[in-house]
Parts: structure tokens; C-alpha cells; sequence
């Protein structure tokens, strides 16, 4: 079966889904066909609803920062409930409770070690040894706070050693302070909120409700799941799938950059390209836990999860439902089984989860999950997205674009490319 399509779009997720609504806006006539390997669309922004308790494939929360792209999305969930909820984010370190971020909330500490913070702050070395994530940290922070917090969480959620990632490598997801912010935070109120996800919103159908926002104006036609590209011919402007071969006039690709390139028969450096997987637990209690936190980070190396999150504190449901989540090496093989026992031990350790029983359970790999930014990687994605670009094929997303970045970000560049492709 032969077709054509002017734009072949390469994954149902937010980038994807956002790209063809942006596209047909600017140009009604045009011929879009979104294809999807999974059986429904979503990609990782999908939404698992098991006896009562309303869970996605991990914490996606939007944080907007373009108010006429939210008006956009919330024009079409007519009266879904999304709520906005001021962020409480904590770290617990040594059974303490500190407020997000570390770095700006170190008096909050224990004296000892809010004093080696201090003291390391104010004599470290400014000047990094290299150009690397881990020599960022210390040259700004200090030896205590980046080895009581930000060495060991990044490490347990990238599972990688942070001096092989890019000083950059979070963008402006790192929560950056100089000394003069640190002390200036001292006299500020415990639990005020800051950052880039002071706020956040979340509909009560879960985070899959932005996903059928976007597929709200597309033609029932125009997504195609449970078909996967095989492969991408640049000369012939053809692509094979599962079930078909497709002319098109232009490729935009939320997969994988380095799978993307494979597909087209690019020639590139593989061994650029890490990344890690995180495998989520989304867990239903009996009744609620601690009522007072969105979401917490543990450093601590001993414990199983570097992040556990409350949906029933962002929904007011009267039962705790929580994610947890494990990072590990990409490829990683879980005992799902075992795993989830010695999670459910660790949240009881921490106080978490204390006499409630465990009444559903749901999980999911995520690999793909952070890329690792790397200087090569950095280099090797600007030349395959300039050669693929050249040839009629744009990669998009946090995977196509090998980065660190919001959901509302992947609206915005693909907003920005319909603009470029459809002016």
C-alpha cells in the first residue's frame, strides 16, 4: 500500500501530536499523517487509571511559561478539571525535610552540616577543573552541598558520573543561586516557592487529557498507531512501515536522534549518544499519608529511588497514591517483582508509608528516559539535525533534539517550526 503525505510525522507524543495540530492551523489543506508505533498516542505522556487511582507513566506536570499556549490547550478539554497547584517540593536528608533547592535552603540543615555547607560555599574553589557537570557543582557550590545532595541525587537519577555530562547539561532546569541568593534565602519564610515550577497544572483525568487536547482538532485519519517506521529513504522522499511505504514532502521526528538517524541510512557516531532508564512504580494505598508534599528528592544512595510524588496531595483524593522512581543504566532488566518489595521496605524506612496497605499497583520502564549532555553529544546532535534538516527531516522533542526540556517546550519548538515550514 502506497500513499503520500506532506508532512509524515514520526511519533504520537506531545511533539508530534503539537507539530501536526500547528501545521494543519497554518495550512488546512495540507496533507499530515502522524504514525505510531505503540498501540494508542500519548508516548510517555499517557495516563493509567486502576481501581479509582488516576496515575501517569511518570510525574508530568505542565509548567507554562506561555499563557496563550495554555488557553490553546484548555480551549480544547472543555470541562476538564486542571487544577494549579503552588509547588511544595522537599529533599529529605539525614530524616531533616528541607525545602527545594538544596542550595538555597542549606540552613535549613542540621547545624553540622549546614556549617560545612557554609564554610565550603564561601572557600571553594571558583575556577572548574574542566568542563564538566561535577566540576560545575563543585566550583560553584562548594564540596558539602554538592556532595551531600547534588552529586548523589543527579548520579542516582542519570545513573551516570556526572563529570562525563556537560556543564550545561540541565539548561536552565538547574536551579542556579550565587552566595549572595544562599543568604539572602536565609530570611525568607520555610516553604516559600521558586523556579522555573513554582506552579504547575494537572487535569484530574490525568496528564493523557493534554494529549487528547491535541488530538481534538486532527482527523480521526490523520494518526496511525500501531505502525512503526522502519526505515527513511532521503533520495526518494519515501518511508517504509510496518504496513506501507509513504512519499512525503517533509519528515518531523520525535524518535530517538540516534534511531532516527539509522532509519535514514545517516551515517553517524552512535557511541555519542547515553542515556538512562527509570523505572516507575505508581502505587494505591488503603488512605492518605502526609498531606503537605508534592513531591520529594533522596540523595541518600541506600535508598532504592531518587523521586517520590503524591497524586493524591495534587488531586485531594482521600487515598495516598504515589510514583516512585528508580533511575538506571539504559538496557537495564528489572525484577519488577523483587524490586517493588524493596521499594514499599524503603518508603516505610522513610516514614512514607507506615500502616496503609497497598491496594493496586502499576509499572512502567521508561528507556529512553534523561539523555546524557555531553560535549560530543552536543556537537554530534547539532551536525546529524543540520544533515537530516538538509535532506527534508526534522528532529523535535527531547529525544529528536537529545536535550533537557519541558513538555510546554516541545509545543513551543514545534509551534515554531510550523511557523518556519508553513509561514
Amino acid at each position: 500500500m502506497s500513499e503520500r503525505a506532506d508532512y509524515l510525522v514520526v511519533g504520537a507524543g506531545v511533539s508530534g501530536l503539537g507539530f501536526a495540530s500547528w501545521i494543519r492551523e497554518r495550512d488546512p489543506r495540507a496533507q499530515v499523517l502522524v504514525v505510531e508505533g505503540e498501540d494508542e498516542p500519548g508516548g510517555y505522556c499517557r495516563t493509567v487509571v486502576q481501581d479509582g487511582f488516576v496515575w501517569d507513566y511518570s510525574g508530568h506536570f505542565f509548567h507554562f511559561r506561555h499563557p496563550e499556549i495554555e488557553a490553546w490547550l484548555r480551549a480544547r478539554m472543555p470541562g476538564e478539571d486542571v487544577r494549579t497547584v503552588a509547588r511544595v517540593a522537599k529533599i529529605r536528608f539525614g530524616g531533616v525535610d528541607v525545602d527545594f533547592p538544596f542550595q538555597k535552603n542549606i540552613h535549613q540543615l542540621p547545624r553540622e552540616d549546614f556549617i560545612d555547607c557554609l564554610y565550603d560555599l564561601y572557600f571553594r574553589d571558583p575556577a572548574p577543573a574542566d568542563d564538566s557537570f561535577a566540576a560545575m557543582l563543585y566550583a560553584r557550590y562548594g564540596r558539602g552541598i554538592a556532595e551531600k545532595f547534588l552529586i548523589p541525587y543527579n548520579e542516582k537519577l542519570y545513573a551516570t558520573d556526572l563529570g562525563a555530562l556537560d556543564r550545561d547539561a540541565m539548561g536552565r532546569f538547574f536551579p542556579h543561586a550565587d552566595i549572595a541568593d544562599i543568604v539572602r534565602n536565609m530570611k525568607k519564610p520555610p516553604g516559600a516557592t521558586e523556579g522555573y515550577n513554582a506552579t504547575f497544572t494537572y487535569p484530574a483525568g490525568g496528564a493523557v487529557q493534554y494529549v487528547h487536547a491535541l488530538l481534538r482538532d486532527l482527523p480521526e485519519d490523520a494518526v496511525a498507531c500501531g505502525e512503526r517506521v522502519v526505515s527513511i529513504d532521503l533520495a526518494s522522499r519515501t518511508a517504509t512501515t510496518t504496513k506501507r511505504t509513504i512519499a512525503f514532502g517533509r519528515v518531523v521526528s520525535s524518535a530517538p536522534l540516534p534511531a532516527l538517524a539509522s532509519m535514514c541510512a545517516l551515517e553517524h557516531d552512535a557511541s555519542a549518544f547515553s542515556w538512562n532508564s527509570v523505572l516507575v512504580y505508581n502505587l494505591g494505598f488503603d488512605r492518605k499519608g502526609r498531606d503537605d508534599t508534592h513531591w520529594m528528592y533522596f540523595p541518600d544512595r541506600s535508598l532504592s529511588f531518587y523521586r517520590v510524588g503524591w497524586y493524591d496531595n495534587i488531586l485531594g483524593s482521600d487515598r495516598m497514591s504515589l510514583y516512585v522512581e528508580l533511575g538506571a543504566p539504559a538496557g537495564t532488566r528489572h525484577d519488577v517483582d523483587a524490586t517493588l518489595a524493596r521499594v514499599l521496605a524503603d518508603l516505610a524506612r522513610e516514614g512514607i508509608v507506615t500502616d496503609q496497605r497497598l491496594k493496586a499497583w502499576h509499572s512502567v520502564v521508561l528507556d529512553p528516559a534523561y539523555v546524557h549532555i555531553t560535549q560530543r553529544s552536543i556537537a554530534e546532535t547539532a551536525r546529524v539535525r543540520g544533515a537530516l534538516a538538509a535532506a527534508g527531516v526534522h528532529a523535535v522533542g527531547r529525544y529528536g533534539g537529545w536535550t533537557y526540556c519541558s513538555i510546554e517546550d516541545n509545543l513551543v519548538e514545534t509551534r515554531a517550526l510550523a511557523a518556519e515550514l508553513a509561514p
